[in-house]
């Protein structure tokens, strides 16, 4: 029987609320996360698993087990400009127990802490609830009300953390305000069918105002087209087989496979969203992950942030929790520590925007030259392996604290 009290209630179920719950529930917290679907099947699930969220898994002795997970590993981030190709991130040389990124599905990796968490007898994990209003005691927050499918329920808890993604039930209940920084871009997402040569790994491609992400996953390639934001309709007017010429224009080694797409039903809008909540917290809530901060997709980092929330999260909050002694003051720490990596990492990918994906997009002329900034990270191995540590570490790297190993 699902409990109606506990001591941290999760609304989502995404990495950082699996996390989450699972740290607290390792570390003797009475909790339950609570996620709205019925599995972990999801479109614009982040696939990326950086070395960050592997450092967590062996702190946590899950590594050697999560590994067998299919997955691809990835060295290097290439980039291929008009007729050059460069590379702008290399993560062999990172001192960490995966110096690669792994694609991995992201319903594997859930349902992986979700089987972890499962043997926890603190842990409880609530399928299709769907968190649909707060409960207030006063100006505090007491617990939540969610939709099941055999009704509704109330599960009170000392802290409700809102993991519940960029449309934030929690957070939009609580009256956060949030900060809309204005993303540039928006990205159809797409698969092809098998591979092609030359396109091993994640690289991106760019050239007469076309601009394509593309990853192989082994037995397809998982693409991203990079377009101005509310540009879709455009390009969608234009028709499919234009669509298929612009890709080919980026990326002509896509030419064995671009038929794959057979209609608009196989290319999904990805709309990107970067903002960040004034405040994360408010009296008994805490919001974290794209709840508190939503990425762009530049660098893939999104997930692991998310991830690095938890950890710091369960860090600062487990002991206070479990003994009964949390208070608002402690809640705050969590922004404290994790508001400036979210801050860095969405300079980053708006400074990426403004000098590479803008004036890409912006030109019909043949990509002649490399952008300055990655003419400067292709230029120099100390430039490449402080972006891998960025983006495979991580400006604020979380580790696992002792006191939640027990």
């Amino acid at each position: 029987m699902n409990p109606t009290k506990v001591q941290c209630c999760v609304a989502g179920g995404g990495p950082a609320g699996m996390m989450l719950g699972y740290l607290m529930a390792r570390a003797g917290v009475e909790t339950a996360v609570l996620e709205k679907h019925k599995d972990f099947l999801r479109d614009f699930r982040g696939d990326t698993v950086h070395p960050s969220t592997t450092q967590i898994m062996q702190d946590l002795g899950l590594l050697d087990e999560f590994l067998k997970l299919p997955h691809q590993n990835v060295a290097e981030m290439k980039a291929v400009f008009g007729d050059k190709q460069v590379t702008i991130a290399n993560f062999s040389n990172l001192k960490t127990p995966c110096p690669y990124i792994a694609f991995m599905p992201q319903w594997d990796f859930l349902n992986f802490l979700a089987a972890k968490a499962k043997l926890l007898p603190k842990f409880h994990l609530l399928m299709e609830a769907e968190v649909t209003e707060l409960i207030k005691e006063g100006d505090r927050v007491v617990g939540v009300r969610a939709t099941t499918p055999q009704g509704p329920i109330e599960m009170r808890a000392d802290l409700v953390v809102g993991a519940d993604g960029r449309h934030s039930t929690v957070s939009t209940s609580a009256g956060l305000k949030l900060e809309d920084l204005h993303a540039a871009i928006d990205v159809f997402w797409f698969r092809l069918g098998g591979t092609s040569r030359g396109m091993e790994g994640v690289a991106m491609h760019a050239n007469r105002g076309r601009f394509v992400f593309t990853i192989n996953r082994a037995d397809y390639l998982q693409c991203a087209y990079v377009l101005q934001k509310g540009g879709a309709d455009r390009v969608r007017a234009r028709g499919l087989d234009a669509f298929r010429r612009d890709l080919l224009i980026a990326a002509p080694e896509l030419s064995e496979c671009v038929g794959d797409l057979r209609s608009w039903d196989d290319v999904k809008l990805l709309t990107v969203s970067v903002a960040r909540l004034l405040k994360w917290n408010a009296p008994g809530i805490l919001c974290i992950g794209d709840a508190a901060h939503t990425m762009s997709p530049v660098g893939g980092v999104g997930v692991n942030l998310a991830v690095q929330d938890a950890v710091a999260t369960a860090n600062l909050l487990a002991r206070s929790l479990r003994n009964g002694t949390l208070a608002d003051s402690d809640v705050e720490k969590v922004q404290a520590r994790r508001l400036w990596p979210a801050k860095v990492v969405q300079a980053f990918q708006g400074l990426v925007q403004r000098r590479v994906l803008a004036p890409v997009l912006s030109g019909e002329a043949p990509q002649t030259e490399l952008p300055m900034l990655l003419r400067f990270m292709s230029g120099s191995k100390w430039a490449q392996g402080l972006a891998a540590r960025f983006i495979g570490l991580g400006v604020r790297q979380e580790r696992v604290a002792s006191g939640l190993l027990n």
